[in-house]
């Protein structure tokens, strides 16, 4: 027989595996040339790993900036603005107002170890997951109107902080900034600033409080898992949670709960991605937006 052809002696069944090789590699070797392709053009899209990094950082400038007005609340760039994901006009810029002076905590946390001008509140948990309610613990000798205007009794001698009164009295507040404001969406007080780079950006204000919860953020930490590093585990831990003016959808009490969140941990986490699990999580992002998103609305009017 020719050189190169099939040894007659050989099976059918020991042929197989040098074409399924050869299929393999040219398999191989076309997906590689895709991936390097489509990050090519992520990267000159703006979404390479040195811009992203040159994103997070002047969004942090920004809000270090902002921070030095005198305020009521500190600014912190949340979402894909703080993950470096998006350009400026791409997609809504999602920012926490976190009021100054307020501090919520889970049950154990001794208060002597709280500075006395702080407006304390102990988190009642015992509602729906990732929510709670917020009573009374120790009221600090000035306290800010929107947090006064927005205590309840409950009828059992106890004082809680409603998150529906909260959320109207910061929205009153807000309607006196420079912003076009638009109808409120969950705990979210939309805006829109024009002339901005010759177009319009979308903001999304969120009012939060700053919320102690060791023990919650503890019994994530211990978790069993392969990722992130155990100094990244411990780093969004010390990073802390916050409290948002949003109920449980469908509960009879949503005007009095609010909703756990962990926005700077998750932009810890995001930015401890690699640059290829970065561009991934940015196409899945686009494909749920442009084209689930679509889809979703498409049969929702069918």
């Amino acid at each position: 027989m020719a050189e190169g052809g099939i040894n007659p002696a050989m099976s059918k069944t020991e042929s197989v595996p040098g074409h399924s090789s050869l299929y393999s590699r040219h398999s191989q070797n076309h997906v590689e040339n895709m991936s390097m392709e489509i990050c090519t053009i992520m990267t000159r899209l703006g979404y390479g790993e040195e811009m992203r990094r040159w994103r997070v950082e002047k969004y942090r400038e920004l809000d270090r900036l902002d921070n030095t007005r005198p305020s009521h609340a500190i600014l912190i760039t949340a979402g894909s603005k703080a993950e470096g994901l998006t350009c400026y006009l791409e997609s809504d810029w999602d920012i926490l107002l976190l009021v100054k002076g307020v501090l919520c905590v889970e049950a154990g946390i001794n208060l002597h170890t709280i500075p006395d001008g702080i407006d304390v509140f102990r988190m009642d948990t015992r509602v729906y997951p990732g929510h709670c309610r917020l009573l009374q613990e120790r009221r600090a000798h000035t306290r800010y109107k929107q947090i006064l205007n927005s205590l309840c009794d409950n009828g059992y001698g106890a004082v809680l902080l409603s998150s529906s009164l909260f959320l109207d009295e910061f929205s009153a507040l807000l309607t006196q900034s420079e912003l076009a404001d638009h109808e409120r969406a969950g705990p979210s007080i939309p805006g829109t600033i024009k002339g901005v780079c010759q177009g319009v950006c979308h903001v999304d204000r969120v009012p939060a409080l700053r919320c102690h919860c060791p023990i919650i953020l503890q019994r994530w930490a211990a978790r069993t898992r392969h990722w992130p590093s155990p100094v990244i585990v411990q780093k969004v831990v010390s990073l802390g949670a916050y409290l948002t003016p949003v109920g449980f959808k469908g509960s009879d009490y949503k005007h009095m709960e609010w909703r756990m969140c962990f926005n700077t941990g998750e932009t810890e986490l995001v930015n401890n991605l690699n640059s290829t699990q970065t561009q991934v999580y940015v196409m899945l992002k686009m494909i749920l937006k442009d084209v689930l998103s679509l889809v979703r609305k498409k049969l929702h009017h069918t």
